[in-house]
């Protein structure tokens, strides 16, 4: 689960505890579920901690990177999306994942969530296969 846990209710949050602690055996698909998350205030964590850590001597500024920074989101150590799928025709991103979908292919549909179905996700597969995916390269 990722977002803040800040403003979640104590009992919500046992829930989630528990969720993680039943499922830390998984080992096939992994689920991630977006509880109070918003992709700037992920953002302004991961700074918050990098500065904490060079403030208490453990990191050297220079040290910095985009995988520094990665490592710092609540994402760290999953894979960046490949493919967002945006329902309700909304040709936005909503403050979701903001650094981790820099070279995600984006998808919409006119469909809402509650009535998209197995075949639109064939449909939004099949679509991204056939895209030719640069990741910010120019295909010369």
């Amino acid at each position: 689960m990722i977002g803040r846990r800040a403003g979640i209710p104590e009992d919500v949050q046992r829930e989630m505890d528990k969720t993680i602690e039943l499922s830390a055996a998984n080992t096939g698909l992994r689920l991630c579920l977006a509880v109070n998350y918003g992709a700037r205030g992920e953002i302004v964590d991961g700074v918050r901690h990098l500065v904490a850590e060079a403030r208490a001597g453990r990191l050297d500024p220079e040290q910095v990177d985009e995988q520094r920074i990665a490592d710092s989101l609540y994402t760290a150590g999953m894979p960046d999306p490949d493919l967002v799928i945006r329902t309700a025709g909304e040709l936005r991103i909503s403050n979701f994942l903001l650094w981790q979908i820099s070279y995600a292919e984006i998808w919409v549909t006119p469909r809402c969530w509650p009535e998209f179905a197995e075949p639109d996700l064939h449909r939004a597969i099949r679509d991204f296969a056939a895209r030719d995916r640069r990741f910010g390269g120019l295909n010369l």
